[in-house]
């Protein structure tokens, strides 16, 4: 009998988070950034949780995508370093960031952007749902809408910043932007096609999506 060995799975630090402040949130990637480039033996973390109304840019972004004047603006705008145009987080949708030592994976950006496409496509495809890529983008998309940005930033291999899931956000934030600066593609939010579905049952199938597709082991992790 020939015995196969099972494949070690690293270990991610998975953290549960309700609403936190996105500079909050920026402060706290950053630092676990620079712990891991300073350390590259520190375990990954997946952080899952949710922000109130900001609207991000990326660091090439163009703020002709901007509906609204950034001098005088009533919205929290927070220009950061990671990849991609405009985005708006809220209340509803669900922010991924996973801190990723890809040295353990694979030293390839364009895989690793696929990589969050496909966690987020399972989890789409778990509601009976046909997630989808368009070539020459980046997230995914439910019959023509889009449900899922993807925005990265990598140093030394490991990552930071991650993917933003619409699940049942209030919309309206997004008719301010041009979002991810693409004219032509609506956004949508899971609610459309699955009426009454919360963040809160979202969150665990992420997680079990998020460590299939990595073939990591989560562990349950706090952080005040």
């Amino acid at each position: 009998m020939i015995h196969t060995q099972t494949p070690h799975k690293h270990r991610c630090f998975l953290y549960n988070k309700e609403l936190m402040p996105y500079v909050d949130a920026l402060q706290w990637q950053r630092s676990l950034l620079k712990e891991r480039i300073n350390n590259p033996d520190l375990e990954d973390v997946l952080i899952l949780l949710e922000h109130p109304p900001v609207y991000t840019l990326g660091q090439g972004a163009n703020p002709e995508f901007l509906k609204f004047d950034l001098d005088k603006s009533e919205y929290n705008v927070h220009r950061v370093e990671r990849g991609g145009e405009v985005t708006y987080h809220c209340p509803g949708q669900l922010v991924g960031y996973p801190i990723l030592n890809l040295q353990r994976y694979r030293q390839d950006l364009h895989w690793y952007l696929r990589q969050l496409e496909e966690v987020l496509i399972r989890v789409l495809a778990n509601y009976g749902l046909q997630g989808e890529r368009i070539p020459g983008f980046t997230g995914v998309w439910l019959e023509g809408r889009k449900v899922a940005a993807i925005g990265i930033k990598v140093s030394r291999w490991v990552t930071m910043h991650g993917f933003a899931l619409n699940v049942c956000p209030d919309m309206t934030g997004f008719n301010r932007i041009v979002p991810c600066g693409i004219t032509d593609k609506p956004v949508g939010s899971l609610a459309e096609w699955i009426p009454g579905i919360i963040s809160l049952e979202v969150r665990s199938c992420i997680a079990q999506s998020f460590s299939e597709v990595f073939g990591v082991e989560l562990i349950d992790s706090y952080y005040e």
